[in-house]
C-alpha cells in the first residue's frame, strides 16, 4: 500500500486517543512496570514517542526534502526519553504527547508531499537510503508497534495469573529481542 497522507494520517492522529484511553487515570502498577529486561513500560512508550515527534520523523522528512541524501539522518538516541519519563507522570505525557502530536500533524500537512518528493531518497545512518514515503510509511507503524507495546506491558502484569491460558495469550510470549 503506497504512502497517502489522507489515509495514514488517521492512524496518525488517533494514536494519542488510543494511548489516553488505555493508560489514563490507571495507577502506577500499571503504567510503569514493563515486561522484562530491556523492555519499556506503558508511561516509557509515551515519553518515547514525544522524544521521537520532537527529534525524529519530522526533523528526518524535513531533512530529505532539504538535502536528499546528501545530510545523512542524525542517529536516534533510543534512550533520548528517559529524562521525560522521569521529570512527568503518565497523565503529563498524554497531555504533552497530544499537543506534540497535533503540531507535528499540522508540520506535516504543511510539507509539499508531490509524488516526486515522496519519492526522493534520505540516508539512515545504519539503514542506508530510504525514501520519504518509507519514512512516512514507518511513522505509521511505528505508532501501531508502540500501541501494541504498550497492550503487552499491561497483559503482561497478569502473566502469572491466567495460569494455563497463558499458552492462549499470545500477547503474553517473552519479549521480541528488537
Amino acid at each position: 500500500m503506497d504512502f497517502n497522507l489522507d489515509r495514514d494520517i488517521v492512524i496518525l492522529a488517533r494514536t494519542p486517543r488510543v494511548l489516553r484511553s488505555l493508560l489514563d487515570g490507571l495507577p502506577d502498577a500499571w503504567t510503569r512496570a514493563n515486561y522484562g529486561p530491556g523492555t519499556w513500560s506503558p508511561h516509557e512508550v509515551v515519553a518515547h514517542l514525544i522524544f521521537g515527534e520532537r527529534t525524529d520523523w519530522l526533523p528526518r522528512a524535513r531533512r530529505i526534502l532539504e538535502f536528499g541524501e546528501s545530510v545523512p539522518f542524525d542517529p536516534f538516541d533510543r534512550n533520548g526519553h528517559a529524562d521525560l519519563a522521569r521529570r512527568h507522570t503518565t497523565a503529563e505525557l498524554l497531555d504533552l504527547f497530544e499537543e506534540e502530536r497535533r503540531a507535528g500533524l499540522n508540520a506535516l500537512q504543511a510539507l509539499p508531499l508531490t509524488p516526486e518528493n515522496l519519492a526522493r531518497r534520505g540516508r539512515h545512518p545504519a539503514l542506508g537510503p530510504a525514501t520519504l514515503a518509507q519514512l512516512l510509511c514507518t511513522w505509521v507503524v511505528h505508532d501501531l508497534n508502540h500501541i501494541a507495546q504498550v497492550c503487552k506491558g499491561l497483559a503482561y502484569q497478569h502473566r502469572v495469573e491466567v495460569g494455563p491460558w497463558e499458552a492462549y495469550l499470545s500477547i503474553l510470549a517473552p519479549p521480541n529481542p528488537r
